[in-house]
């Protein structure tokens, strides 16, 4: 049972994870949007007989759509598909991880008779497998986000990586082996939150529809679970997505001060020149990609269960 999780997981992830790439690419262009290339720009400073005033940065918003289209006008219909390879490698390392430990915790923890159980459990399940996976597929998941972004910055300082060993390659070299895991605690928090809401939600859900015979065990119950379990990860995910991404692609020079000194520093500096909600920015694409996203992830899983179910 227990390999057997991990392949199955692995298949339904990947599919899941290339499949919905453009939204993925299209939600983290938007979190960082508001932010400088180098350094987040809360204000411009006046200074005036020793006192200094502020004033913010009017920064126009772009929706999901312009920003896909601008992708598509400046960078063309390929660029959509920018650090396609990484998510590969992730979903090959990080899910695979979460889905198949959360398989064997599920098996393990639940009640022999029925082989339910409690949402506490599947909960708990969730924040373990999600941070294990989370800290394994970490350097994947810091080259596709620079990757993703790469597009928005100027020619001349676009990393320019030819595919997710070359970045990883070059953050090596150029940064440090430690650059591969920048924002590893935002993406094990981020990773918990994700797989204890959507893995234990569609689970929850699903015996929900089943227990009360609002549906038939099939595509209809497993379309409408997951579609509700991709809704309450994004509104739990967001605001340590929009962290993780910032923190993940800010440039560090050599000698020079990181933009952001930690996640909570970035977290501040973020809601100081943005507001709170800018916690929420690429909530839509983050949806748009979560809801679709889950929906192949599960059904897929489904289908791939009955194919292997005699191995």
């Amino acid at each position: 049972m227990g390999v057997k999780g991990f392949v199955e997981g692995g298949i339904a992830s990947i599919i899941a994870g290339c499949s919905t790439h453009p939204l993925d690419l299209i939600k983290v262009r938007m979190q960082l949007q508001g932010e400088s290339s180098t350094v987040l720009r809360p204000t411009l400073a006046f200074h005036n007989g020793g006192a200094t005033t502020t004033a913010h940065l009017n920064i126009p918003r772009v929706g999901p759509i312009g920003v896909g289209m601008k992708i598509i006008q400046q960078e063309g219909v390929v660029a959509l598909f920018s650090g396609v390879s990484a998510t590969v490698l992730r979903q090959t390392l990080y899910s695979t991880t979460r889905m198949g430990l959360y398989d064997v915790l599920k098996h393990k923890w639940s009640n022999e008779e029925n082989g339910t159980m409690p949402l506490s459990k599947k909960i708990t399940a969730g924040l373990i497998a999600g941070g294990i996976g989370a800290a394994v597929g970490n350097p994947a998941d810091v080259a596709m986000v620079r990757m993703q972004a790469d597009g928005r910055l100027p020619r001349h300082q676009r990393r320019n990586y030819s595919s997710v060993l070359d970045a990883m390659n070059k953050m090596w070299k150029n940064e440090g082996i430690i650059s591969l895991w920048r924002g590893s605690s935002l993406t094990v928090n981020r990773a918990m939150l994700v797989t204890a809401s959507q893995l234990a939600s569609y689970d929850e859900f699903k015996e929900l529809i089943l227990k009360r015979h609002l549906m038939n065990d099939g595509l209809g119950t497993h379309v409408t679970a997951s579609f509700a379990a991709g809704f309450v990860a994004a509104v739990v995910s967001n605001p340590v997505d929009v962290i993780k991404t910032r923190v993940m692609n800010m440039r560090v020079d050599p000698g020079m001060a990181p933009p952001y000194s930690g996640a909570l520093d970035c977290a501040m500096n973020t809601i100081k020149a943005e507001g709170p909600m800018a916690l929420y920015k690429g909530f839509i694409p983050t949806i748009s990609r979560q809801g679709p996203f889950t929906v192949v992830l599960f059904v897929t899983l489904e289908q791939v269960r009955k194919l292997f179910k005699d191995f």
